[in-house]
């Protein structure tokens, strides 16, 4: 008779414990996403220029990576901001690079590339290492990139504050084992490598979501 009376008690929680299985994603899951506030939100409605600085070794193997990263950076910070209906003006990085190889002492003068194109704000970036080979296993392929990133407001008066910096920037690319060289995964990677480090410096200037 107990024997009896105990399987019913337990077939009555059955139905109760699968209503609560069907509960939890409402009670516990939720969206898994998080905002992210921008560290600088003043560029809707203002002209902008990107100066990307490169060591001069890192040019001899790579003449333009200083133009190619302020490109796809420039194109990330234009495209995003955008679509979120923040208007913005970001001035032609093919304009900038003409103007510093012309003007050499620019190349580390926010100031001068912001007032030579009329731009409100200057976006600084100074790259400290660009790598796309291990030198301890030169046949395999991982992108590296480290920046610090400062916003310099062109505009502004000599008792304001004019530099504004930012966090710095450590970009990986694959994040995991890094990939045997060909001809093929080269470019690949160096690209890749572009888009993820050009998408960490500007989504620095807008809100965005991540996965938790």
């Amino acid at each position: 008779m107990a024997s009896k009376h105990l399987r019913w008690v337990l077939l009555s929680l059955v139905p109760l414990a699968a209503s609560c299985n069907l509960l939890t994603p409402l009670v516990f899951i939720g969206e898994h996403k998080k905002k992210i506030s921008a560290e600088f939100d003043k560029l809707m409605h203002c002209r902008v220029a990107v100066l990307v600085w490169t060591h001069p070794s890192t040019l001899f193997d790579y003449p333009y990576a200083r133009f190619e990263l302020a490109t796809y950076i420039g194109d990330k910070l234009y495209t995003e901001m955008v679509r979120r209906k923040l208007a913005v003006d970001v001035v032609d990085p093919r304009d900038v690079e003409d103007f510093i190889q012309k003007n050499i002492d620019a190349r580390i003068d926010p100031q001068a590339v912001g007032k030579a194109f009329k731009a409100d704000y200057v976006v600084y970036v100074e790259v400290v290492k660009f790598q796309f080979r291990d030198p301890g296993q030169p046949q395999f392929l991982r992108g590296e990139i480290h920046a610090s990133v400062s916003v310099h407001d062109i505009g502004a008066d000599i008792d304001q504050l004019r530099r504004y910096e930012l966090a710095p920037v450590k970009c990986y690319y694959p994040e995991g084992s890094p990939i045997l060289m060909t001809a093929i995964n080269s470019p690949l990677v160096r690209e890749a490598t572009y888009r993820k480090f050009a998408e960490e410096v500007a989504r620095k200037f807008y809100e965005y979501t991540v996965d938790l």
